[in-house]
């Protein structure tokens, strides 16, 4: 029995290879004369996709056409001519291709022009091409046709360290090893006899590791431990080019019943879309970006987040999440009155949790959420709060169920105005960018007494910020939260949000601690429990950068305060606030005490910035002692 042959020349391609591609369809049956050929790429259209090729153009170096068996050229035409993304191209055929004669999709360089078609950027098995064939008038026969080309990773460019941000002394831990090519893909394409060796401060004498690049990619160091408090990286070194790769920076403690746990809350990821892939984004968060909790956060609307794409998230999040490997959170965004409520984040405790849609009367205010739930179920997170389009003052926080606020995503800032020393502003081109808006400024909520953690989104190009791209938005790169908890599951984070025990960086991890009086980042303290913190506040803390530090600043009721000197990529620091907290108080405008809050904001040399979650001290005055001899007489 004959069938229709589809074929790709060549069959395989290396991520980003520019090349002339080849499509051949053979048709089992005669295509008529008037015949559509819808030719689909299946490409989004951005730099890391597949390239999308012209069809008009007097320098024809990136040119769709047609060859027939006959040697007939046949120009195309975008389906969507609008669509400058537009991946489908459309052939009629004038005349008619009968059976077991073959036509051709050809993609790249034509005649004698020079250049060629780039193949997408990322590795994937069996990337799909569609071929839709519409007989005239016989719209019912429709056909789809599929050519697949793998893509494999290219020629070895770097090495990645995957490794734990904080370990106790003698520990034993693993640490992930991915060489990778230019864009970040696996890759075994060596030169033969590639070796990497292992180092890192203070190495025993008696360890020298020599790695070869496998064939996978990647390779697993099992057992590896510090024997002394400090802070580390493992650096490899490939010995045939001398080029060295260093991790991210390891912390060491003598005990420390928390760990640091990495991941994002709100964000997409680059390759995938987090609601219809849902599976493949949690893989990619989960394996390539080394993420050990991942939050999802699709739109609540109806029209995007239909009920059984809903059930199909619920179901890969429950499936996913796994005790001591990966953290994966029921999630959705939420965009209720500007102002009044703003952008949220919701994070569920648990699985199989119902979307809360501002359609649906019980959903439709942020009061009737809260009242139908308890904090322990749910999290709300105020997200870009200072956006002009989203903007949340703060007047309604609750700290009960707003135990976080979102200080930064790749679209910005939301810690202070630009003038107010803003480091990455909140700020449009256009007409159609977003601009910053004070009422939604952290620093000023938070001399308003609110009190809250600090987490930070990724890149999101969805409901609110769609469009942002295309206006010429200021876009940043994606921010990562960083989560003190006791164990490596989701109750455990859920808990240590709730506790304020997390601070932001805008991407690179960055390790920071920062106590006052031995308490750490997220504590409310009292004087009326420690009244020497009236006349002093030992503040101590430690920074860990993965490149050169530039600055660390201490600020105190959202002032610049204190500069630590820096030189390196490490920093510890001792530092007393003596003057008399009664001169330094602010008001807080309920019946709640005087107060003063204290948070560190680090920047590294290349730009990268991390921000502590405060720390807050009321001050409450003392009451009067009532001498022993008066106690005893008043209790006769």
């Amino acid at each position: 029995m004959r069938r229709s042959i589809c074929y790709s020349e060549p069959k395989a391609a290396i991520a980003g290879m520019v090349s002339n591609w080849k499509f051949i369809y053979t048709s089992e049956n005669s295509l008529s004369k008037g015949t559509t050929l819808k030719f689909d790429l299946a490409s989004h259209g951005e730099e890391i996709d597949w390239e999308i090729p012209v069809v008009s153009s007097k320098k024809k170096s990136n040119f769709i056409w047609m060859e027939l068996s006959d040697g007939k050229i046949l120009n195309g035409k975008p389906s969507d001519p609008k669509d400058p993304k537009c991946s489908m191209f459309e052939f009629l055929l004038p005349q008619e291709v009968g059976s077991g004669e073959s036509l051709a999709i050809m993609v790249g360089a034509f005649g004698k022009e020079k250049g060629g078609n780039s193949a997408q950027q990322f590795v994937q098995r069996r990337k799909p091409f569609y071929l839709h064939i519409e007989p005239k008038g016989k719209k019912e026969s429709k056909e789809i046709e599929e050519f697949y080309v793998d893509i494999k990773g290219g020629k070895l460019s770097s090495i990645r360290i995957l490794a734990p941000s904080s370990v106790n002394k003698n520990q034993r831990f693993d640490v992930v090893v991915r060489f990778e090519d230019q864009f970040g893909n696996l890759t075994g394409n060596a030169p033969e006899g590639t070796l990497i060796e292992l180092s890192y401060q203070k190495l025993r004498e008696n360890i020298s590791w020599k790695l070869f690049v496998p064939e996978t990619g990647f390779i697993t160091l099992p057992n590896l431990y510090f024997n002394e408090e400090g802070i580390y990286k493992i650096k490899l070194q490939n010995l045939n080019t001398k080029e060295e790769f260093v991790s991210s920076p390891i912390k060491c403690f003598g005990s420390n019943p928390e760990s640091l746990f990495w991941g994002i809350f709100h964000g997409e990821t680059k390759l995938y879309n987090t609601t219809e892939d849902i599976e493949s984004s949690l893989r990619y968060m989960r394996d390539d970006q080394a993420m050990q909790f991942f939050g999802v956060s699709p739109i609540e609307d109806e029209k995007v987040t239909s009920n059984d794409l809903w059930k199909k998230v619920s179901s890969f999040v429950a499936e996913f999440n796994e005790e001591d490997r990966f953290s994966s959170f029921l999630g959705f965004q939420w965009n209720g009155e500007v102002g009044a409520e703003g952008l949220r984040t919701f994070i569920y405790a648990k699985d199989n949790k119902p979307l809360l849609r501002l359609k649906d009367s019980k959903s439709n205010q942020l009061k009737k959420i809260y009242k139908s739930h308890t904090p322990n179920e749910i999290i709300s997170i105020p997200s870009f709060t200072m956006g002009s389009n989203v903007k949340y003052d703060f007047k309604n926080f609750d700290a009960e169920y707003e135990p976080v606020v979102e200080i930064y995503n790749a679209w910005g800032s939301s810690e202070c105005l630009e003038k107010e020393g803003n480091l990455r502003p909140i700020k449009g081109k256009g007409k159609k960018g977003v601009q910053e808006n004070k009422d939604g400024s952290i620093r000023r909520a938070l001399k308003q007494n609110h009190r809250f953690g600090f987490t930070a989104g990724g890149v999101d190009n969805r409901g609110v910020f769609s469009g942002l791209k295309e206006a010429d938005q200021f876009q940043y790169s994606p921010g990562i939260t960083a989560v003190f908890s006791k164990n490596h599951t989701r109750d455990a984070i859920f808990t240590a949000l709730q506790k304020k025990a997390c601070f932001a960086t805008t991407g690179a991890r960055i390790i920071l601690g920062f106590e006052i009086a031995k308490h750490p980042m997220g504590s409310e303290l009292s004087t009326g429990e420690k009244p020497g913190l009236v006349f002093n506040r030992h503040i101590t803390g430690f920074v860990a950068g993965v490149s050169d530090l530039k600055e660390a600043t201490l600020f105190r009721n959202g002032e610049a305060f204190h500069s630590f000197k820096c030189s390196g990529d490490e920093l510890e620091f001792t530092f007393d606030d003596d003057e008399n907290m009664k001169q330094l108080v602010i008001k807080s405008p309920d019946d709640r005490p005087p107060f003063i809050f204290y948070y560190l904001r680090v920047v590294q040399k290349d730009g990268h910035i991390a921000w502590s979650t405060p720390i807050w001290i009321d001050f409450v005055k003392m009451k009067a002692q009532v001498p022993l001899k008066k106690k005893i007489k008043a209790s006769k």
